[in-house]
């Protein structure tokens, strides 16, 4: 088992940046890959970003790719995201998601993983 909190959500206007954060506890964070889902109102939730247990590969959206970077700290037991030039169709509730790294390679489809945070907000203005 592995719980995970979400933080650093906020309001932030277009073009702006964000660094979310996703706190793991329990079982040892380096055993999972990691991801970013978002949900935005009235929409599928869709995948953003994953990491490998080690932190070696990633693999982005393409919507956010070259804007948003995925990184861990096995150590801290940390994963993050750091959302550059930010745009209002970015304004959705992210989740940091987790799946054993037993069960495949990196993954965007949200079925594959096993474990969820709360989420956390995050609004962009125009």
């Amino acid at each position: 088992q592995v719980q995970l909190v979400e933080s650093g959500g906020g309001l932030v206007q277009a073009g702006g940046s964000l660094r979310l954060s996703c706190a793991a506890s329990g079982r040892t964070s380096s055993s999972y890959t990691m991801s970013w889902f978002r949900q935005a109102p009235g929409k599928e939730r869709e995948f953003v970003a994953a990491i490998s247990w080690s932190g070696a590969n990633t693999y982005y959206a393409d919507s956010v790719k070259g804007r948003f970077t995925i990184s861990r700290d096995n150590v801290k037991n940390m994963v993050y995201l750091q959302m550059n030039n930010l745009e209002p169709e970015d304004t959705a509730v992210y989740y940091c998601a987790a799946k054993p790294r037993t069960k495949g390679g990196l993954s965007r489809n949200e079925y594959d993983y096993d474990y969820w945070g709360q989420g956390t907000q995050v609004t962009v203005s125009s």
